[in-house]
Order: C-alpha cells, then structure tokens, then sequence
C-alpha cells in the first residue's frame, strides 16, 4: 500500500517550497543554461594549474565576478564569498519576490560549506614566504576573510539582510544540509525567507589537490571532459570543482500570497552518521538515511522519479553508494538514477546544492539527463534505473531524492515534490 504523503498533510505554514534558484557551475552561470549544458552531455572540466602542485584538471567556474559587486569588494573578500554574493542575488532575482520591499531582518542565509579559509591563510603564507616570513607583510583582511561564517556574511553584507547568517560544516554533505537548516528555521519561525544551499572555492588550494592525491584519488584523464568517470570500471579519483548553488526557501503560505512560481516542495529530508571510518563510507548507513527520509516524506521507494547520486568516481565510494541504493530501490521499476559529478566534477560544498538543481528541471520537462562518460559499467555499480550516456524521457515525473555524502561519516538526503 502506497504511504501518503505526508508533507501534504501539513498546514500551509509548515510546508516549504523552492521559488528561486542561483548558481554557478563549471559549465553553466544560471540554471537554465546548467540545465542545457547537462541535457546537451557538456562537460566543464578543463586543465588546471594550481600552485605548487602544478598540472591537474579541475572544474572551474567562470561567473561575472562583478554583477553584484565592486572591484575593490572582490579584492577584500573570498571567492566563496563571490560565489556566495553571485549565486543568492540570482537566486532572489529569480524568486520574483520585492526585494526592495522585503524585511530584511526576517531573512536567514544558510550556507553549507565542506572547509574555509584554507585558500585565504595559503594566499598569505605564499605572500610572507617573499619577505622572509615577516608576520608584518601579513594582510590585516585575514582574519574576516578565514572565519568560518565568512561566505554567508559576505552575503549579508552585500545584500543588506540583517535576519540570521551562518554557514553549516558538513564536509560534502553541505549542500542538502544548508536546504534542510533554512527549512527547520523557516518551521521554527526564526526568519520568513531563507537562502540556503552551499558553495566551494575548493580548486583555490593546493592543499586539496595534493590530499586526494597522496590518496590516489585524484582523477586523471588524457581528455578532461572524461575524467569525471563515476561508476566506470576505470574510474581513478575525483576531479575537483568550485561552484555555487543558492535558493529561496519559503513557507507554502507566503509564496501562494505573493503568487509565486514554486519550482518544489521539501517532503522529506534525513541526516545521520556512519560513525565508522575516516573516509570509506558505510552503505548501511547511507541506506538508513534514505530511508528515513523517505519515511518522513511519506514515500514508498518506488514512488521516487529520479535518485541522484553522491558518486565521485573512487572506486569504493561510487561502490559503497551502489550498495545502500541496492538495498532501498533494489526491487523497484520506477525510480532512475543519475551523477551530475560526471560533468562538473565534485564541488565539495555546493556539491548537493548544485546536483539538485540539475535535476529539478525535469518536473517541467520530463527529461532525466544520464551520468555521462560511463563506457564500461563496473559490475559493483549495477542498479536497475541508471540512466547512462544519454537521457531518458519519462512520462511523469513527480519526486526527486539527493543524495549527499562526505567525510568523517556524514550522509544527508533531501526529497522534492513537485507541485
């Protein structure tokens, strides 16, 4: 028997819809053309040179720094906090709400992040390093530029927003988890308006680069465009991607007062720990948070249109995925199952943020986009749905679920509705 749904049983003030979405992708400025880009197979990895580790590839994204700020704001803040500014101003524009007219003191920013300030605190020590490590030549915008609230606080400041900003730590879950706090917020009643979602400067520092790599997870690739890889028996490691992906939270009530165009609704969303392992992921785990939010939500598995996947193209965590996914969907005939990494690489941060987007198109047009470069299938990835290479047309499409997975354990999962 298929389970109700039960955010639609809520009153109209506890149910929280999307109306608006910005972003920035490494092949795509707004979500529109993120969407064609996914639609139409193109791939924003490139060759990169990144300082001292040198040669590598990465997807880099290349967004008008300066639509929404002055020269001299870019200069004295991060570029997280340049994605951040870019990406919650489209947001907003594309909400259609009075921004000039809005309470600004009832608006809450939440913005997941994997790490910060670590491209910031490189910057200097490369600096110091030519005046012989003289702590004098050591900038005095530091300290703003490396706390951890920065790329929500650029955010505030930019945008005059006086309500609540901080960002959430959630390693590579952060992303849905940014989407999940300005939800509860909104239930709470701490703000009438959220901008939630994630963003990542991750290409920015060497240091992540030579990490995945004394890893041996670090993708590589004679072709960039293919060496994003998730679920192909020669997969070889991450390719890493900056990004942004911002949107307008708001209760149901308040965006059918206004006449807004809700693109959808939060039904359910988990968050847990494997509590296992640094790094390896725990399938049982990630299973369980699916579950769960697919309980909250309502849902039966086979209810759900479109799974998108954490997958990053290591071989055991693209593995360890396929096992939980084999344990929820397994049975069903219903659901297909997509990587947006294969694209754009794994932008940390803004990693779910940005995937959810890809998808959250297709309760208009029907269409699931494929994870690409998969040419041969490794057997521990097989799962019945997956949509490899080119798209799918669906006949109806009505749920999407994200996953969202990352370090130290942390697993997060999110369901749409459209409405």
């Amino acid at each position: 028997m298929i389970a109700p749904n039960r955010a639609s049983e809520l009153p109209d003030e506890q149910r929280i819809v999307i109306t608006g979405i910005g972003l920035t992708a490494p092949n795509g400025n707004d979500w529109q053309s993120f969407r064609n880009a996914l639609l139409e197979k193109r791939s924003g990895v490139k060759p990169y040179e990144v300082r001292y580790f040198g040669s590598t590839l990465a997807g880099v994204c290349d967004f008008d720094t300066t639509r929404y700020q002055k020269k001299k704001e870019v200069r004295r803040g991060t570029r997280a906090g340049s994605v951040g500014v870019y990406t919650a101003n489209e947001a907003i524009k594309h909400s259609g709400i009075d921004w000039q007219n809005t309470d600004k003191s009832r608006v809450g920013i939440y913005v997941g992040v994997t790490e910060h300030g670590n491209v910031e605190t490189e910057n200097e020590i490369y600096v110091i390093k030519g005046f012989d490590y003289d702590t004098s030549c050591w900038s005095h915008h530091h300290n703003p530029r490396t706390v951890a609230n920065n790329p929500a606080g650029e955010i505030a400041l930019n945008m005059g927003i006086t309500g609540p900003h901080y960002t959430i730590g959630a390693a590579c879950a952060a992303g849905n988890a940014g989407i999940i706090q300005g939800a509860q917020m909104l239930r709470l009643g701490e703000c009438d308006l959220a901008i939630a979602g994630g963003t990542s400067e991750s290409i920015h520092t060497f240091g992540i680069f030579a990490s995945f790599n004394s890893q041996n997870a670090l993708a590589r690739h004679d072709d960039p465009t293919q060496a994003s890889r998730p679920f192909d028996v020669d997969r070889n490691g991450i390719v890493v991607a900056e990004g942004g992906c911002l949107y307008v939270l708001e209760r149901l009530s308040d965006a059918k007062a206004r006449g807004a165009e809700i693109i959808g609704e939060l039904v359910g969303y988990a968050m847990n720990t494997d509590a296992t392992d640094f790094v390896l992921p725990n399938p049982e785990r990630q299973a369980e948070c699916v579950k769960m939010a697919l309980d909250r939500a309502g849902l039966e598995a086979d209810q759900i249109d479109i799974v998108s996947t954490h997958a990053t193209g290591t071989s055991s965590g693209d593995s360890q995925e396929c096992r939980a996914l084999r344990t929820v969907f397994g049975e069903c005939k219903n659901p297909r199952i997509n990587n947006t990494k294969s694209y754009i690489g794994h932008a940390m941060g803004a990693a779910g943020a940005l995937e959810l987007a890809g998808n959250l198109s297709a309760f208009g047009d029907r269409v699931v986009h494929p994870t690409i470069n998969v040419d041969q299938l490794d057997p521990d990835c097989e799962i019945p749905g997956l949509v490899l290479n080119e798209p799918q047309e669906l006949k109806r499409v009505d749920y999407v679920l994200n996953n969202s997975f990352g370090m130290l354990g942390i697993n997060s999962v999110v369901i749409i509705g459209r409405v």
